[in-house]
């Protein structure tokens, strides 16, 4: 398999490499399997903190109701009595 990298990255990464005692191949294949474990830990976890946060928060909603407009409206009905 082969892969095209610009040259001047090319130099860079291979001087990068031997400061750290390291073979490029090897490097890169590492940060390549970083990132395929990142992308693989964000697609489990899908749902982000904020709104993972609030899930179960208050009463279910209906199906019919998806963003909560008729949840809301109700809620102020019963605080304004």
């Amino acid at each position: 398999m082969q892969v095209a990298i610009d040259s001047y990255i090319y130099s860079q990464a291979q001087a990068y490499a031997e400061q750290k005692g390291q073979d490029l191949n090897a490097l890169i294949e590492r940060y390549l399997l970083l990132l395929i474990s990142r992308d693989h830990e964000a697609s489990q976890d899908a749902v982000p903190d904020v709104v993972a946060n609030l899930l179960g928060a208050g009463k279910p909603l209906e199906e019919d109701d998806i963003n909560g407009r008729k949840a809301y409206m109700r809620y102020l009905e019963e605080k304004h009595q």
